[in-house]
């Protein structure tokens, strides 16, 4: 009888930390991996860079991606619902352009919000030469605040991740806020960069077609944003056109896109 007493006094034992563990958060790992498998599906239907993927950059991505959902709040703006698979799409593409380095580059980020569609932000132009100060507004569908927090258009993350067309605002607002938290860097590359984007400053002059977005004649900080989008998403016209700026992202993010697999394009679809 006592011998009964303790099995079934283990067994409760048991079940009640496994409902608190499970209460407070604990996930098994039978549950990892099927979220895990959950979320490859999603990336396998809505997101063409998980093609091109190779094979040993998946699961290393599954799992910065547990990690960076874990710890980084998502927030709806105007009473949006962020769902899932809004936070697994726009965390996916957000590590993407971290494989390449062993640190976690986000903890300094405090959150990400999610508007409908493209939103008004307040703006005041300084003119260089005369010093005045003009307020307006600007329509954004993505915005980096320094090392705080990043602001982007669901419309637009959803659009642009599904062309593969060199236009991605996840990767240019995540390479602002890389920018922002790892200044520094090589002095060559440095000026090798600024070489590239006086390249392509002449071309905009000449009223030349460039594969570059022109506004990333804007100035560096533009420059090297736009460039990681036609790094990740037109790697291989990229190094042909310009093969010294290939380079360079190459040796800056680690990583080779243009040995990846061809881009595919997903037809476009109502984002929400």
């Amino acid at each position: 009888m006592a011998r009964l007493v303790i099995i079934l006094l283990l067994i409760a034992i048991a079940m009640a930390w496994w409902y608190l563990r499970k209460k407070r958060g604990g996930v098994p790992a039978e549950s990892a991996a099927s979220r895990a498998t959950r979320w490859q599906s999603l990336l396998e239907r809505d997101w063409p860079m998980w093609q091109r993927l190779p094979a040993d950059l998946r699961p290393m991505l599954l799992d910065r991606l547990a990690h960076f959902l874990e710890r980084i709040p998502f927030n709806g703006a105007h009473a949006l619902v962020v769902t899932e698979e809004m936070r697994v799409l726009v965390g996916a593409q957000a590590c993407l352009i971290t494989l390449g380095n062993e640190d976690y580059p986000f903890d300094d980020l405090h959150g990400i919000t999610l508007h409908r569609d493209e939103f008004v932000v307040e703006e005041a132009v300084e003119d260089e030469d005369t010093g005045v100060v003009t307020e307006g507004y600007q329509t954004l569908s993505g915005q980096a605040i320094e090392a705080d927090r990043i602001v982007l258009s669901w419309a637009d993350v959803i659009e642009s991740m599904r062309r593969q067309d060199g236009y991605n605002v996840v990767i240019h607002e995540f390479t602002h806020f890389l920018e922002h938290t790892r200044p520094g860097g090589d002095r060559a590359a440095r000026t090798a960069l600024e070489s590239c984007l006086s390249e392509l400053r002449a071309a905009v002059d000449r009223g030349e077609q460039t594969l570059l977005d022109p506004y990333g004649a804007e100035d560096i900080t533009e420059f090297l944003a736009v460039a990681a989008e036609f790094f990740f998403e037109r790697s291989q016209e990229l190094r042909e056109q310009h093969p010294l700026l290939y380079v360079l992202l190459r040796d800056s993010f680690h990583l080779d896109p243009a040995s990846w697999a061809a881009p595919v394009a997903l037809p476009a679809q109502n984002p929400l």
